[in-house]
This record gives structure tokens, C-alpha cells and sequence, in this order.
């Protein structure tokens, strides 16, 4: 048997980039596939059906089992008909990775409204309407007595741990997937539901808009040698923890090659005690030299062992 057998995964945003590796991979390890894509731009505009369908056509072809969905994963009802797709389609449903996503970068002074709320409302809520309907679907099944060793994987990013130029809404989006998959986490958990965070960094459309980051992620000239920004590399990790029986819940990997960072956030630096309440300028004494430093974001980028 391989890995996921009798396993039923939805994958949103899996006609290109990362999701269309996740959801190759998944089928390859002997998952049913449940292939979501919009169809839409980089920029969440238009809609076509080719994407997801092309990613069914490549999965049947190798034998595996799957079929496209082109559900708008923000939208709350239709987020439901994705996860009932899944359950009529294959007879159940054991993983939700939540992947889609647009990007609509401008510096936050510059930054309009639809920019703001369209970001995040196709990242944020686009991961908290299938996982709301998901959950739901999971708490039935246990409550009919059913075993449930079920699994939610969300994408975050780098902009979201660490901050990034021209990304508030982006960023503000990415952080936000952190506490939501607790918050699943921890209701979900009395239901046998399992729920993690991936941060990738990898070649995608994202990356590849961003003139810096483009001459980064660009793939190797040479074939035989290992390319660190494949989204391919970060399929193992969602398909680790899309495992029946994977020990991970609540937990946030970053992937960048062959580097994986088990990441913990908030951690607490120091904590400091008064004997009543704080005043200004004890504040001034205690917090001197003490104040947490944040992450850049560079230094997700350096090269192992550097």
C-alpha cells in the first residue's frame, strides 16, 4: 500500500505552482484528489476551467483518481459544494490543504481599499470557508460514532512570519492562516482533526512577478543540479502530514529546498515582573536591551550552513 491510500484530499489552488505539485503528488502516493482551482490571473482576475482540468487529465493519465473542482473557495456555500464534491465524488474526505491564493502588492501607504480586501479575502477566508465546512463535515462523522483521522494543512509564507516590503495585506493574510490553523487545532482536535501550517518558499507566479525575487528562483541551467526553489520540494511535507496517522498538529514548517524549518510562534524572549502597576520610567529600566528583535526576512534565504 502506498502512503495515502483510501485517502481523500482537496487541494485549492492546485492548477499551477505549488498546489498542482501537492495535488501530483498525493495522487502518485494513492490519494483520490479532489483538484481546486478558480482559474483566475495572479491577481485574482478572470476565471477558466483548463487549469484544474489539466491537473485531472495528468492524474487520470497516470492512473490515479481525481476530478476538478472550480469552486470559488472564499465564497461560504460554495466552499460546501467543494467539500460535498469530495464526499460524493469518493465517499468521504480525510485532507484539506488550503492553497489558493493572490497577491496585490503596494507599499500600505499607497494601498487601496479592493486591495486590501480582495487579498484577504481569497487568502484569509478562502482558507477559512473550506476549513469552517470541512470541520463541520469531521465533527458529523464523529458524532455518528465514525473513526476520523483527518487532516487540515495551511500555507503561509515567509511575508506573514517575518514581514515583507509592499506585502501588508499579503502578510497580514499569511499571519492571520497561522492562528486559524490553532484555532482548528484545538476544535478540531476533539474530533480526531489534525491541523498544521507549510510556508513555502518556491518557484511560483508570485515569486516570479517580483523582479527581485525572479532572478532568485530562477531554475538551474544546469539539469543535474539540485533546484532548491522546484515547488515540488515542499509536496512531501503536505503529503507527510496528510498521513492517517501523522503526530504533527499545530505546528509551522518552512520549506526552501532542502531546508526545513520547524518554526515557533509567538515564543516568549522575556518576561519581566513589577510589584505593581508599570510606570513609564520603569519601563525605560527593565525593557532596556531587552526588547525582541524581528526576523528578517533574509534569513530565510541564506544558503545551509551559512
Amino acid at each position: 500500500m502506498s502512503q495515502l491510500d483510501h485517502r481523500v484530499i482537496i487541494v485549492t489552488g492546485a492548477g499551477r505552482g505549488l498546489g498542482r505539485a501537492h495535488a501530483l503528488l498525493a495522487a502518485e502516493l494513492g490519494a483520490a484528489v479532489v483538484v481546486n482551482d478558480w482559474g483566475g490571473d495572479l491577481y485574482g482576475q478572470g476565471s477558466e476551467a483548463s487549469p484544474a482540468a489539466e491537473v485531472v487529465k495528468e492524474i487520470v493519465t497516470r492512473g490515479g483518481r481525481a476530478v476538478a473542482s472550480h469552486h470559488d473557495v472564499a465564497d461560504w456555500e460554495q466552499a460546501e459544494a467543494m467539500i460535498r464534491l469530495a464526499v460524493t465524488t469518493f465517499g468521504d474526505l480525510h485532507v484539506l490543504v488550503n492553497n489558493a491564493g493572490i497577491i496585490r502588492d503596494r507599499a500600505l501607504a499607497n494601498m487601496n481599499e479592493g486591495e486590501w480586501d480582495s487579498v484577504i479575502r481569497v487568502h484569509l477566508k478562502g482558507h477559512a470557508a473550506p476549513t469552517r465546512h470541512a470541520l463541520a463535515y469531521w465533527r458529523d462523522q464523529a458524532k455518528q460514532g465514525k473513526p476520523v483521522k483527518a487532516s487540515v494543512v495551511h500555507t503561509s509564507s515567509i511575508s506573514g512570519l517575518a514581514g515583507n516590503f509592499g506585502q501588508a495585506n499579503y502578510a497580514a493574510a499569511k499571519l492571520g492562516i497561522v492562528a486559524l490553523s490553532r484555532v482548528s487545532a484545538i476544535e478540531g482536535g476533539r474530533y480526531g482533526v489534525r491541523s498544521n501550517v507549510v510556508s513555502p518558499s518556491a518557484r511560483t507566479r508570485m515569486t516570479l512577478d517580483t523582479a527581485a525575487s525572479a532572478g532568485v528562483v530562477a531554475a538551474p541551467a544546469d539539469p543535474g543540479v539540485f533546484d532548491r526553489w522546484d515547488p515540488a520540494n515542499v509536496s512531501p511535507v503536505v503529503c507527510w502530514l496528510a498521513q492517517a496517522d501523522c503526530p504533527a498538529t499545530s505546528q509551522i514548517f518552512h520549506l526552501m529546498g532542502g531546508s526545513l524549518f520547524v518554526i515557533q510562534i509567538p515564543a516568549v524572549a522575556h518576561r519581566l515582573e513589577s510589584a505593581g502597576r508599570w510606570s513609564l520610567e520603569s519601563l525605560d529600566e527593565a525593557l532596556a536591551g531587552k526588547l525582541a528583535k524581528p526576523l528578517p526576512v533574509e534569513w530565510f534565504f541564506e544558503e545551509p550552513g551559512a
